[in-house]
């Protein structure tokens, strides 16, 4: 068959495209990973203990109380919290810091924001940070700026080393793996996807209940993401929802909470975990 010029041109150029595609494209190459497979980034230690939620933490400018609780068995005597709002736009932080430090100070907790300061001094906060809590907003703007100022790692080091860590809506996603079902806009560009993971699955936060009318949509967004990546594991957590990993467990502290992998997709009752607990000893 006699191709043009521009025939075979746009011929090498889709061949091409093809050879620099991930080794699991190619059909010699098992599926069992996915088509785009992340690599592994879970990190644990027996001293990590890291607390999630699904977001709208407070209501009536109080936390709810399952939340209340939790924080109180997390955080135990430890009384000052560094808040990370890197998910909250720069000019609206203040005011989200304010927000926070009433509802941490109804419970007697000091909280102050991380954003007060830059480079070296913010990485010397969080060395010497008792607990973090890491609120909710714009994901791929949280996990960007943490890449780009260092502290990612930094985060990470001190969660590893026994340093509480909370985190509600973009700051469970982050405490993922990756960010893989966010809900959230891409409004930045982030370099990649792996997150903070101190938390053995992906988050689904602002899950919605079996009772509402989106519940049928979000299972069927999670199911696809499964069927990408069938080796992660997605967390689906409800508005108030709170799940814990602490001593190399995973409890479900308040639900409602719904645990996918590969076509499995149930509702979890609140308690042990073991399905979660397997990924952390493993």
């Amino acid at each position: 068959m006699n191709l043009s010029r521009r025939s075979f041109i746009k011929t090498l150029a889709a061949a091409g495209a093809v050879a620099t595609l991930p080794g699991c494209l190619h059909s010699d190459a098992p599926s069992t990973n996915g088509p785009f497979p992340a690599k592994p980034n879970f990190h644990t230690s027996p001293k990590t203990s890291v607390l999630i939620s699904g977001g709208t933490i407070a209501v009536n400018g109080k936390f709810r109380p399952a939340v209340r609780a939790a924080h109180k068995v997390h955080y135990g005597d430890r009384r000052r919290i560094l808040l990370v709002l890197h998910a909250s736009e720069p000019s609206r932080r203040d005011a989200e810091e304010a927000k926070l430090r009433g509802l941490f100070a109804e419970d007697h907790y000091e909280a102050v924001s991380l954003h007060h300061w830059e480079g070296d001094e913010a990485l010397q906060k969080i060395a010497s940070a008792e607990a973090f809590f890491v609120g909710g907003g714009e994901t791929f703007l949280l996990l960007r700026t943490l890449i780009d100022t260092n502290q990612l790692e930094a985060i990470r080091r001190r969660v590893l080393a026994g340093v509480p860590y909370n985190g509600s809506s973009a700051g469970a996603n982050i405490a993922g793996p990756v960010i893989g079902t966010t809900n959230d806009f891409p409004v930045v560009d982030v370099p990649t996807r792996a997150s903070l993971g101190v938390f053995p699955a992906v988050i689904n936060p602002h899950h919605p209940s079996v009772t509402d009318k989106d519940y049928a949509a979000r299972v069927g967004k999670v199911k696809i993401y499964c069927r990408l990546n069938p080796t992660e594991t997605v967390l689906g957590m409800s508005n108030g929802s709170v799940a814990r990993l602490h001593a190399g467990k995973v409890t479900v502290e308040n639900g409602p909470m719904f645990y996918y992998h590969g076509a499995e997709e149930r509702q979890l009752p609140e308690g042990a975990c073991p399905e979660l607990t397997a990924l952390v000893r493993a």
